[in-house]
């Protein structure tokens, strides 16, 4: 829970909040763990895009409760947001990915990004409908898409 931020993953995030800028992407919320690794990588990419880091909102329940419990944080959500970033932890995050998408990563690396559309009428449907993984980046990747 204290353990902080290496100077790998310190550069990790401002690489990964410089792609996000770069792509035009900013998420309405960003709801981050409350771990030290997690809050520092959410305020350093919120950072990166702009996003005031007195928004983040710390989600106790996100640190290592499991991807049914990411889900049941989505289904919560007020429906005036209709993009949100969530940090967290692995294997939590790369569960959650693969609930709302189907079997589409074997495991996310520390600090990667995934963009999933869901077409639903509200957070309360998350999860009843198969997600789209619409776009997946990570630190190392040398993919153009984005």
């Amino acid at each position: 829970m204290d353990r902080p931020l290496n100077k790998r993953g310190c550069l990790n995030c401002q690489k990964m909040g410089g792609r996000m800028k770069k792509h035009g992407r900013k998420p309405e919320l960003i709801l981050s763990s409350p771990a030290n690794r997690a809050i520092t990588t959410a305020r350093c990419i919120a950072q990166q895009i702009d996003y005031p880091e007195a928004d983040i909102v710390e989600e106790e329940e996100m640190y290592c409760s499991g991807a049914g419990a990411l889900l049941g944080i989505l289904r919560r959500l007020d429906e005036r947001y209709t993009e949100v970033m969530l940090v967290g932890h692995n294997p939590d995050m790369t569960g959650l990915v693969n609930m709302l998408c189907g079997p589409v990563i074997s495991d996310m690396p520390t600090c990667a990004i995934a963009i999933i559309r869901l077409d639903m009428d509200g957070w309360s449907e998350t999860g009843a409908v198969v997600g789209e993984l619409a776009d997946y980046d990570f630190p190392k990747s040398s993919s153009t898409r984005r």
